[in-house]
């Protein structure tokens, strides 16, 4: 299970993210533990796996309506389902990598793979509770889910 030090990593990567791409802040809500079933996503969910010293997955997971003002604060004219899907991924990406220096280089993460949620819940490690981070950005709602072993 995550201790508040490493949560704190993830807290810092995700706020960092956010103040250098979209150019604003966003909003951490308080984490908590997912203690039975899988947390629940919205429409596309970046999932990176994480081997190691860490075993797990970090998953960034947000609303088509918050993808399309994030690519138009970033100037990208094109809001299509394409570039939607590439930016959870990069998120996601990004924040596992700064994550990693934190954890060291046994904190091996994978390329993102993205999960709509007409897939159905995520696959969650059986080892890990999952930690869930909200995020309010605007007026839109979005999650970082860390689960590690």
């Amino acid at each position: 299970m995550l201790n508040e030090a490493e949560i704190r990593t993830f807290l810092d990567s995700v706020v960092h993210y956010f103040e250098v791409s979209a150019r604003q802040p966003v909003a951490v809500g308080v984490p908590y533990l997912v203690t039975t079933g899988v947390p629940p996503v919205h429409d596309y969910t970046g999932v990176i796996a994480i081997s190691g010293k860490r075993h797990g997955t970090v998953c960034f997971t947000a609303p088509r309506s918050m993808l399309m003002v994030l690519l138009m604060r970033m100037n990208e004219s094109d809001t299509s389902e394409e570039n939607m899907r590439d930016l959870v991924g990069e998120v996601a990406n990004t924040i596992s990598g700064n994550a990693r220096r934190d954890f060291g280089k046994d904190f091996s993460i994978s390329v993102p793979s993205i999960v709509e949620a007409s897939a159905g819940p995520l696959a969650m490690s059986d080892e890990a509770r999952p930690v869930v981070i909200p995020l309010n950005w605007r007026s839109h709602s979005a999650r970082l889910i860390v689960c590690l072993s």
